[in-house]
């Protein structure tokens, strides 16, 4: 039986989404913005990986997707105030807000950003 093990994305610009997903706590290698391929490894030996449009195209007949994104992230935080910081420290580094940190009825601290190219980043905590 096959083992899911990575989830691969498509990266318009390197330098941006590797800045983006290090204020996250991924870790790259020194030097991986000028790398075509680059990839963190995540719990359990899960990784995340990043292409380049130029690398991706390389070996298929890929096309942009259109129309809204086709992936979203999720990043647990330890408490409801760390969603608040983590949503203040990439806002304030430039990055798109979809929706500022709330009390979710379902019992979470919330909040989207934005990663470089669009993908919906959500931060969340449980409350209480």
């Amino acid at each position: 039986m096959p083992t899911f093990d990575a989830i691969g994305v498509v990266s318009t610009d390197m330098t941006k989404t590797l800045a983006f997903y290090r204020l996250l706590g991924l870790e790259f290698l020194d030097g991986a913005e000028s790398e075509g391929h680059v990839e963190a490894e995540l719990a359990g030996g899960f990784r995340l990986m990043f292409d380049t449009v130029e690398v991706v195209q390389s070996f298929s007949e890929y096309e942009p997707a259109t129309g809204g994104h086709r992936v979203g992230f999720a990043f647990r935080c330890a408490a409801p105030a760390e969603v608040d910081s983590t949503y203040a420290m990439i806002t304030d580094a430039g990055y798109a807000s979809k929706a500022e940190p709330f009390d979710a009825f379902w019992g979470q601290r919330y909040a989207t950003v934005f990663d470089p190219d669009g993908n919906p980043v959500d931060l969340y905590a449980a409350l209480g």
